[in-house]
């Protein structure tokens, strides 16, 4: 793939590390011009050491100033915005309501909702002016396999994953028929600092660390493929070109097969 997204100005929040990351480095191989919100200071810097072309914007994506401060840095730098991609998420590391003491809870579900489900209204609502400028503007949410299928997250994180299924569905029809807005839904990923919930304890565990990582997300898919944040990249570039200009409303499915019905075969 050479130049899918040629001239394309974009701005992927959650870029710091993981499939934002990735989403940030595919972009500007095939042509976009990027700006970046983080909230970790240190990612941040990673950025701009690997990209100083690229505008970045430290502060927390679940409030209206940091995403107003980053549409802002983009169209500065730009002239304009052609495509957002939202990548930021928190994980619950697989909490059923039954291991949810009833004293957290109430901190615990505006946490995971805060971050998860409103830092992707804030987003939208702060880049909504500059999109409906362009002549082909992009909305790309980031949802989870954990918003399709029991077990692949707890009880709020897929929760939370739903929620931004419904984000898709009630945007495509909001801003249709000028704004495209579509979904990716990967699987587990290899190498994602997806961290937990302060409010459980578990900021500073991130699900990268996890033992033989590889070898569980391989087993739990038909394809037996342990898929990097690289790989679900190239969903973004696709739904983000006007190859898909078709396309609204809808999902990308980089799961390895999750969906298809029986148990993963075993290797020949």
């Amino acid at each position: 793939m050479t130049g899918w997204l040629t001239d394309r100005r974009a701005l992927i929040v959650g870029a710091g590390s993981g499939i934002g990351r990735a989403v940030v480095t595919a972009f500007l191989g095939e042509g976009a011009r990027v700006a970046v919100l983080e909230r970790d200071e240190q990612k941040c810097s990673a950025v701009r050491a690997a990209h100083p072309e690229v505008p970045v914007t430290c502060g927390d994506a679940s409030t209206r100033a940091a995403n107003d401060d980053a549409v802002a840095a983009a169209v500065e730098s730009f002239g304009g915005l052609d495509v957002l991609v939202n990548c930021v998420g928190v994980f619950d590391f697989y909490r059923s309501i039954t291991d949810l003491d009833a004293d957290v809870l109430d901190d615990a579900f505006d946490e995971i909702f805060r971050i998860n489900v409103k830092s992707h209204l804030h987003a939208v609502k702060a880049a909504l002016p500059a999109l409906q400028q362009s002549a082909h503007p992009v909305v790309l949410l980031t949802e989870s396999t954990s918003g399709y299928y029991p077990g692949r997250g707890g009880v709020m994180y897929v929760a939370s994953k739903f929620a931004v299924r419904g984000l898709v569905t009630a945007l495509s029809h909001d801003l249709a028929p000028h704004i495209r807005v579509n979904g990716v839904a990967p699987g587990g990923t290899l190498g994602t600092d997806l961290r937990g919930l302060a409010s459980l304890g578990a900021a500073d565990r991130s699900i990268a660390a996890a033992p033989d990582r590889a070898e569980e997300l391989a087993a739990r898919v038909p394809l037996q493929v342990a898929l990097s944040a690289e790989d679900h990249a190239w969903s973004y570039v696709f739904l983000a070109s006007h190859r898909a200009r078709g396309i609204t409303g809808d999902v990308i499915h980089p799961d390895g097969g999750m969906g298809v019905a029986g148990a993963p075969r075993k290797r020949r």
